[in-house]
């Protein structure tokens, strides 16, 4: 259960008070059934998996949900192909060809025909909510699909106004001087990967990957004028991950001295493994989330009048 990628939101301090009525706002926008005529369904499903009816799992100010969604695969050459045969039987019965009008309303009767039949493709995104702090962290690096996540948690609750990361500190600027110093703040150390791009327009781009990033070549790429967009990086020993300049946090990986504290073949069920995974994960993540706000200046908003 242990996330992999980390998209951040902020929340104020006033909104921490209605996350009481979270549970009962999830259960109005359960996800329910794809429609024989809907392309797409989207809602909260249980964190612990189907097996489960909660649609929240809590600990102390840290609250599990998962968004689930069903869509229906209908490829466009799918349609394509039924509307071409429409048309031609068209052609053959009438001696006509079908104008710009007609052939949309044969489109959607074509893709009213076929979405009943069409296979229905399930998916689930899990996030969790900081009352204490602030922090709304959706397990992806797609910026839409953490947009996404905000928006279903804003219906359940009618209100929430997190927003995303608004660094007071540049984090291309400072990561670009990490790497060129080589001081990391205490506690940070460089990982083996980065990326790095001359910031004018369609500039010349470099991944490096499994690479000494205090070497001479990766020194080279800094003279030239080249920033830094995504930053491997080590925390405390106990936490690798890679840090982009737009502060999302990808490949998230926590190390053996943290999975150690996992005792797997001990836990009674799968809802035990997810309750001390999750335990484990948003402790050892708020010590991350407090640096990264010390490093790039990321104050928790105040209500707007």
């Amino acid at each position: 259960m242990l996330f992999r990628n980390l998209s951040l939101f902020r929340f104020p301090e006033s909104t921490s008070k209605t996350l009481k009525k979270l549970e009962k706002g999830l259960e109005t926008q359960r996800l329910r059934e794809c429609g024989p005529l809907e392309m797409e369904t989207r809602g909260f499903v249980s964190p612990f998996g189907r097996d489960s009816e909660a649609l929240m799992h809590q600990i102390g100010e840290f609250s599990l949900v998962a968004i689930g969604a069903e869509q229906r695969l209908l490829p466009s050459s799918v349609v394509n192909e039924a509307l071409a045969e429409k048309i031609d039987a068209i052609a053959a019965k009438e001696g006509r060809r079908p104008g710009g009008k007609e052939r949309k309303r044969l489109k959607e009767e074509v893709i009213s025909e076929l979405l009943p039949r069409a296979f229905i493709r399930p998916s689930r995104l899990s996030a969790y909510l900081d009352g204490e702090g602030g922090w709304f962290v959706v397990d992806s690096a797609s910026r839409k699909a953490a947009e996404d996540a905000v928006s279903q948690v804003r219906e359940a609750l009618g209100r929430f106004p997190a927003t995303p990361m608004a660094p007071e500190e540049s984090p291309r600027a400072l990561m670009t001087d990490w790497l060129i110093s080589g001081k990391l703040p205490a506690g940070l150390v460089l990982g083996d990967e980065c990326e790095l791009r001359d910031p004018a327009e369609a500039g010349a781009v470099v991944r490096c990957r499994r690479q000494d990033l205090e070497s001479d070549e990766v020194r080279e790429h800094l003279k030239s004028g080249k920033q830094v967009f995504q930053l491997g990086l080590e925390f405390d020993e106990r936490i690798s991950f890679v840090l982009g300049e737009d502060l999302v946090v990808r490949k998230l990986r926590f190390l053996d001295v943290v999975l150690d504290q996992l005792d797997r073949d001990n836990m009674e069920s799968a809802q035990a493994e997810l309750d001390a995974s999750f335990a484990l994960m948003t402790l050892e993540l708020k010590n991350v989330f407090e640096r990264l706000e010390e490093w790039f200046g990321l104050p928790r908003p105040g209500d707007r009048e």
